[in-house]
């Protein structure tokens, strides 16, 4: 990758922290932007696929690096199992990133709950005029999913166990303080956005923060090493920077800002990931990560399959495996919409088409033509995860071909200074195909006062199932005139923007009905990751 031995923090023998005084000002390489379809169980293989093209790019005689979020143990124990790629298309060290990795994610919750400690601790003595328990808006987290703790009551039993408050627990990946670390350009900026966080409000209405409690400092001495990049590799020998985890679903689903420019110093090509599909991911990137951080990427990777496709045209998961056009061509209205919502941005797709060993010609036939008929510049079949590096050779080659291609004038869906309304409104009709948005009591409660608050130059952060380009997770492939539910509105004021709540999200998963078993082999490495 080019960086000196000085810069590296080794920890153990395959997994480095980089320094962030490696990052060079002058940007060198070009951003390639992976993203996908909208997601179903029968599962899309992005990662999988940036690994692969990575790699791919690497053997076409590029210096190539890559950036990924880190996984969380709360998906790795539930449905989702790791996040590192799968087949020949893996990172290394596997078990090390998918379990604990560098201890990121617990310096988040640390520095997490200790401002829920500090923030309990200035209302139990009183501190600030007017701020009681009542009025406390920060919750815990914890990196497991637990239904049990979505709804708690602290501070039970004598006065000194006060204050008594209804609250919660959130997963790490969405603290804010999670986002606060991908979003963060140096440790100034991290110290500026933690002293931001709000935990509550005064009886006036008044923001209550992190700076107001004394906990900024502690903070940063929490994550002084929690904010720089961590060094693994692909399978292939591609140096790959994984950093930084914050959900796509209700955070804004990207890896860190400092990950990006560290690889962008060093590198010919960054390919980089979004989360979930391109509704989510792909929208936060653009709007709420790459417009602050001169971080457009100069092409876009959209990743399907075949059995993803008849997913959305209807099929069940158990019948994915038989041939079915007609479902096919009904699903592809998915991935055609996501072509127009990328284009709309003024950038140009190329569609992957992740090989299933189910998958017939014919079907793949049908998505290539749909997807250039959609507006894709190509449509590419690519089978990373059984040929690695050499199974991506012509989306590399394409990517590249984009990519050198005069850079074109990014086209944003709403302006900076629109109020919170009319952003939620262009993201509704635009890219979440919405005919008008419908805002509850309590939504509209937030949104008034939000904006005298001043909050409504922040981009938004939509938090909605990943299951739909819609709030409702039953509106498969692309659902139209229907009415868009904002069911409340929150701030993220370190982080940097508001978020909207559609439909019914929750803030912490539960397991599923069989979750995900690991364990260790006689030489005490993990199994079951995947």
């Amino acid at each position: 990758m080019g960086l000196n031995e000085q810069d590296l923090i080794p920890y153990g023998k395959y997994k480095a922290k980089v320094d962030l005084s490696a990052i060079k000002n002058d940007k060198k390489g070009k951003m390639i932007l992976v993203t996908g379809m909208t997601p179903t169980k029968a599962g899309e293989g992005k990662t999988t696929t940036s690994v692969g093209l990575t790699q791919s790019l690497g053997k076409l005689g590029f210096n190539v690096a890559a950036t990924l979020r880190e996984p969380s143990l709360g998906p790795i124990f539930g449905i989702k199992g790791g996040g590192t790629g799968g087949g020949k298309s893996t990172l290394f060290p596997e078990d090390e990133i998918n379990v604990h990795f560098t201890g990121d994610a617990h310096a988040v919750s640390s520095a997490h709950n200790l401002l829920s400690a500090l923030t309990d601790n200035v209302v139990y003595r009183g501190l600030i005029q007017g701020f009681s328990s009542e009025n406390i808006t920060w919750r815990r987290v914890v990196d497991m999913e637990d239904r049990a703790l979505r709804s708690i009551v602290t501070g039970l039993g004598d006065l000194q166990n006060a204050p008594v408050r209804e609250t919660g627990f959130d997963i790490v990946t969405a603290s804010e303080i999670m986002a606060i670390l991908s979003l963060s350009s140096d440790l100034n900026d991290l110290r500026n956005r933690l002293s931001r966080v709000i935990v509550g409000f005064t009886t006036d209405g008044i923001p209550v923060t992190a700076k107001d409690v004394n906990a900024v400092g502690s903070l940063m001495a929490l994550l002084r090493y929690a904010i720089q990049p961590n060094l693994v590799q692909t399978i292939e020998g591609q140096p790959v920077l994984v950093h930084t985890g914050p959900f796509g679903n209700i955070a804004h689903g990207c890896s860190s800002v400092v990950g990006d420019k560290m690889a962008l110093s060093y590198s010919d090509y960054v390919v980089t990931e979004a989360g979930f599909g391109a509704d989510l991911g792909f929208e936060k990137f653009m709007h709420i990560k790459a417009r602050f951080n001169n971080l457009e990427p100069s092409v876009v990777v959209l990743v399907t399959t075949v059995r993803a496709v008849k997913s959305h045209g209807g099929i069940k998961t158990k019948d994915l495996d038989a041939e079915n056009l007609n479902a096919l061509e009904n699903g592809c209205s998915n991935v055609e919409h996501l072509i127009n919502v990328i284009n709309s941005f003024g950038l140009k797709v190329i569609v992957s088409i992740n090989k299933f060993p189910t998958d017939t010609s014919k079907e793949v036939e049908i998505l290539k033509k749909k997807s250039l008929e959609a507006g894709a510049y190509d449509a590419i079949e690519c089978d990373v995860f059984s040929k690695g590096g050499d199974g991506a050779l012509d989306l590399a080659q394409a990517v590249v071909e984009v990519a050198n291609q005069r850079n074109a004038q990014i086209n944003y869906l709403y302006n900076s200074d629109d109020s919170i309304r009319d952003k939620v409104d262009s993201l509704a009709t635009n890219v979440y195909g919405a005919k008008d948005v419908k805002w509850s009591l309590a939504a509209r409660r937030n949104l008034r006062k939000f904006t005298d608050l001043g909050f409504d130059q922040l981009p938004v952060c939509m938090a909605k199932t990943s299951f739909s380009i819609s709030h409702d997770p039953k509106l498969l492939g692309k659902p139209e005139g229907y009415t868009f539910e904002i069911s409340d509105l929150r701030v993220s004021a370190g982080a940097g923007f508001t978020y909207a709540i559609a439909g019914k999200i929750v803030t912490m998963p539960g397991l599923p009905s069989k979750p995900r078993s690991l364990d260790i082999d006689l030489n005490g490495n993990i199994i079951n990751l995947s």
